[in-house]
């Protein structure tokens, strides 16, 4: 299977399925890279306010929402380089792909 780049300066380029996918699974595994430990700190923030919530019986919903923020900002805060960068270099190595597809 082949699809076809259409727009491209050489008139449209053939870009294979293998590298299509391929391109697909870097965007993916990327993607689960950088919202990891995001994701993670807001679930072990949610685990543990719930742990303590059953533990003392105060059932209140909303005292989980901030500190999930709180953690989730503050990992933001120290691994946006890092993020950007991931994100970035990505970007970077998708574009420079181009003029070999055509």
């Amino acid at each position: 299977m082949q699809v076809v780049i259409v727009g491209s300066a050489s008139g449209g380029g053939v870009v294979g399925a293998d590298e299509g996918l391929e391109l697909i699974n870097q965007l993916l595994w990327n993607a689960l890279v950088v919202s990891a430990p995001v994701l993670g700190a807001a679930l072990l923030v949610g685990l543990t306010i719930s742990v303590l919530q059953v533990a003392t019986q105060l059932q209140e919903m909303t005292l989980s929402y901030v500190p999930k923020m709180l953690a989730t900002v503050l990992v933001l805060i120290a691994l946006g380089p890092w993020i950007i960068h991931r994100i970035t270099q990505f970007a970077i190595t998708t574009f420079k792909l181009i003029p070999q597809l055509g």
